[in-house]
């Protein structure tokens, strides 16, 4: 991988289709010559030119603006040039074309004018942003966060981790964690020294300091990676108990066909909905029953549902409370209830409120648990509280100002820190027999931090970063 990044690279950095602006970006060390080449003039650093881009017999390809970038001071580190031109696929082809062509053409020696010049991998001008000190990891994967954010807060959220929130606050602890390890070093490296260094240097407290703070960070870590990913809900239930109402009631348009003929929904349909920001894929699913009316096409409807709860975050067992008196409705609810995952969060949800008595909702649930809510689908009542604890069950808080955007591997990397730090505890308090110990923890703490910001990260894993980013990032 660093052996590539010495090559020139060259990409169409807009997203494929046609579009009122279209760029080319060539990033690379030494493009001077190219410039003149492809150009015919010099371009002044940072200042947008009005030109033609011309083939090679000299007649435009397109007219645009040219910007100049010479390294370090661009987005790479390196020396970029940006062709802003019309947006269509061919204009946009014929220019990368033009630019790998004349790389290859013969200089006043007689060698390529820029040897080597190839199309970039996805990903790879920010991953040289990352390898030339540009961009920290966090700060790269921030890049592919803002591009691909799908509520307003997680746009904002990627802006402050791109701005650099996440990694102060993961230097911060860092410095805080080297400061503690400073002590520990001093005290393994002079042991004949009567001067406790550690207990004079308030080593414990600065421990739990350093503690409480990383608790705070996972916690916005984890608010920030819940803006990411979302919340993956599943609606299951019986037949006919309202799931597919209650996921256009969500979702706020008729997405699935409701009907009161039993099976009507025999695929799984999923939209992403935002509640406070943060992105909800509700899943709604075929009605779950054991029945020898089951055709075959609902019978694979019916295995996809339980796929679909086993991979599931949540799951709104959905009951119907006109039939919950019934003993074979009540059995077969019970049967759902044994078949769920053990590890899946279950909300209890009593549907069809407005067909029953005001003062029946309680009695006809059967007491299945004070947090269970009534709702009616049809007629939106109880929709705010099911959001809210969706909100719950997602962990999120309300006070999510000046939040950063994370990953799960941050999450990873925060949790293997908090362990370190445990052991850690235990061990200083062992003090001088296991003071070895205690200095190995602090220095795998510091380990799993510096893979947060890609001071010690691996090259596979930076592969598998970039390759998911767009081509021309």
């Amino acid at each position: 991988m660093l052996a590539a990044s010495r090559d020139p690279i060259v990409a169409i950095a807009t997203a494929p289709g046609r579009g009122a602006v279209g760029i080319v970006r060539v990033s690379g060390r030494g493009l001077t010559p190219l410039v003149q080449a492809l150009l015919g003039r010099t371009l002044r650093p940072r200042e947008a030119t009005y030109l033609p881009f011309p083939d090679a017999a000299g007649s435009p390809i397109d007219h645009g603006l040219a910007l100049w970038f010479p390294g370090p001071h661009s987005y790479t580190g390196e020396d970029v040039l940006e062709l802003q031109g019309h947006g269509g696929p061919v204009v946009l082809q014929l220019l990368l074309a033009r630019c790998l062509a004349v790389a290859q053409a013969p200089g006043a020696d007689g060698q390529a004018l820029l040897p080597g010049l190839r199309p970039a991998r996805a990903g790879e001008f920010t991953e040289r942003a990352f390898l030339n000190d540009k961009l920290d990891l966090a700060q790269a994967e921030a890049v592919a966060d803002l591009i691909d954010a799908s509520t307003e807060a997680a746009a904002r959220s990627a802006s402050r981790s791109l701005a650099g929130a996440f990694s102060e606050q993961v230097h911060a602890l860092r410095d805080a964690l080297v400061n503690l390890r400073m002590l520990v070093e001093a005290t393994l490296d002079f042991p004949e020294e009567e001067i406790d260094f550690l207990q004079k240097a308030d080593a414990s407290g600065q421990l739990a300091r350093l503690r409480e703070t990383l608790d705070g960070v996972f916690g916005q870590a984890r608010q920030g990676a819940l803006l990411r990913e979302g919340l993956t809900v599943v609606i299951a239930g019986q037949p006919n108990a309202g799931k597919s109402s209650l996921l256009n009631a969500l979702a706020g348009a008729e997405l699935a066909i409701v009907t009161p003929i039993a099976g009507t929904t025999r695929d799984v349909v999923q939209q992403t909905i935002q509640i406070e920001g943060v992105p909800l894929h509700v899943v709604d699913t075929a009605g779950l029953r054991d029945s020898p009316d089951v055709d075959e096409v609902e019978r694979i409807g019916i295995e996809r549902a339980w796929g679909q709860i086993d991979r599931a975050d949540a799951v709104l067992f959905l009951h119907d409370l006109t039939r919950c008196e019934q003993p074979a409705y009540q059995a077969a609810d019970a049967a759902i209830s044994a078949d769920l995952p053990a590890g899946v969060s279950v909300v209890h949800v009593w549907n069809k409120q407005d067909q029953v008595p005001a003062d029946a909702g309680s009695r006809l649930r059967g007491g299945t648990g004070a947090d269970d809510l009534l709702i009616s689908a049809k007629q939106g009542l109880g929709l705010e509280a099911l959001r809210q604890r969706l909100l719950e069950l997602a962990g999120w808080q309300h006070a999510s100002e000046g939040l950063f955007m994370a990953r799960e591997r941050h999450l990873q990397a925060l949790t293997r820190v908090q362990t370190h730090l445990e052991q850690a505890v235990g061990w200083l308090a062992a003090e001088a027999e296991h003071l070895d110990l205690l200095a190995e923890e602090l220095r795998l703490a510091q380990v799993a931090l510096g893979e947060i910001t890609g001071e010690f990260t691996a090259d596979d894993l930076l592969g598998e970063i970039f390759s998911r980013f767009c081509i021309g990032k």
